[in-house]
């Protein structure tokens, strides 16, 4: 049976036909056939290129003849570039994001799992401190419990990326590392397949995370988090463990704020659990907060009127993994769920407006005209227009949640493009 985590110790990542270009308008079949005409240059410029990678790779390590021979296996990839340049047009609301990730489908998948695998998991668990729950939340995020790793080459993407100026430094060293997973054995190039940007395996790990955190735990000699469950467990374990997760405390929890909470606290600081009792907080539940002598900072991914947090340490582990706050909630609460816990207490609302990137930015030009420094419009949500909305709603007498609800995008005369 799943074990219960309700208390706050541990629980046990294209060709158009000629008819296609006929239709198009002069001006777009015009921009086709200059792209066309430059490919030739662009194979070139890539062919260049990868010498130069070859020579990068032999100087780091890698073999000549692994070098030589995946690069020459490498192709460029245009689809990559379209996805390494694309940025979503619209955010996703947190309720739109935690429904997707977090369904009964996939609880249910984890609960079996967890049963399946309860000695891979519970020795991953005594090795690295990471509970099972964890581990399969990981799994379940990143390739739905192995169900799919992406259908990109590793090298052709890497390659590919690495010839590009945009992140060229970036993507050259996951390349070489890439080179040097094959040197070692672990898999072979062809079979090296993974996302658009080259992250791998059950776990999705990015090269130079293989190299560093990979281990062979089924003992065959080599590293694979494709073909081996007991590699890619503790592989993922092992990462965390080095990013210093605490296995004697969870992610953080759901909890209840008291009317007329100062939502202004919701801004990154960190308070101990005894100062948040003293400010009203709640468990889900509405009883106390543990007596632990722990830290924890106050998120409300929704606004005020969506569910509360207390993220603890092991919540800056998880965005160790990945930098949104959106994700180490959806892995904290996936695994709760996992190990047995019910849903959320105060559901996020799911009407929330999806904002378009021009929404954001007019939303950042309109708070620094008001003279709240939003930085540079760029039509992200980022910290600073947070904080910025938080400034602007103090000092309008408005909830302090630094979310841009409907009565802050009334106010700044923002209209939601859906």
């Amino acid at each position: 049976m799943p074990v219960s985590i309700s208390r706050l110790l541990r629980p046990a990542a294209t060709a158009l036909c000629a008819g296609m270009l006929a239709t198009l308008p002069l001006s777009a079949s015009a921009s086709l056939a200059d792209k066309a005409t430059d490919q030739p240059a662009a194979l070139n410029s890539f062919e260049t290129c990868k010498a130069d990678l070859q020579q990068q790779a032999v100087a780091a390590g890698v073999s000549a003849e692994t070098a030589r021979s995946v690069l020459a296996g490498a192709e460029y990839l245009e689809r990559v570039i379209e996805l390494d340049r694309r940025q979503p047009e619209f955010t996703t609301p947190f309720a739109d994001y935690l429904n997707r990730r977090v369904n009964d489908t996939r609880i249910d998948k984890g609960r079996q799992l967890l049963i399946e695998h309860a000695d891979l998991l519970q020795r991953v668990t005594n090795e690295t401190g990471v509970p099972a729950a964890y581990l399969l939340s990981f799994w379940g995020l990143e390739t739905n419990y192995g169900s799919y790793f992406g259908k990109m080459s590793v090298p052709s993407s890497l390659a590919t990326l690495a010839c590009d100026e945009r992140r060229k430094t970036f993507f050259t060293r996951q390349l070489i590392a890439a080179l040097q997973i094959v040197d070692e054995g672990a898999i072979s190039p062809e079979q090296m397949e993974g996302s658009w940007a080259g992250a791998m395996g059950h776990v999705q790990f990015m090269p130079t995370v293989f190299l560093k955190h990979a281990v062979d735990a089924d003992g065959d000699g080599r590293r694979d988090l494709w073909n081996s469950l007991p590699d890619a467990l503790m592989s993922a374990g092992q990462f965390l463990q080095s990013m210093g997760w605490d296995g004697d405390y969870r992610w953080g929890r759901e909890v209840q704020l008291p009317d007329n909470f100062n939502f202004a606290l919701a801004d990154g600081r960190r308070k101990s659990l005894e100062q948040w009792n003293q400010l009203g907080v709640t468990n889900a539940s509405g009883g106390p907060l543990a007596e632990e002598a722990i830290d924890a900072t106050l998120i409300v991914p929704a606004g005020h009127q969506g569910p509360a947090f207390l993220a603890y340490h092991n919540f800056k582990v998880i965005m160790g993994w990945n930098r949104s706050e959106f994700y180490a909630i959806a892995v904290g609460h996936l695994a709760d769920r996992i190990a047995g816990a019910g849903g959320l207490q105060n559901p996020p609302p799911v009407d929330a407006p999806a904002l378009s990137r021009d929404n954001i930015m007019q939303l950042q030009q309109q708070l620094e005209q008001r003279g709240y420094s939003a930085g540079t419009p760029d039509g992200i949500m980022g910290p600073a227009t947070r904080a910025a909305i938080r400034q602007y709603q103090i000092a309008n007498g408005l909830v302090a949640d630094g979310y841009p609800g409907p009565q802050v995008l009334q106010v700044l005369q923002v209209t939601p493009a859906l």
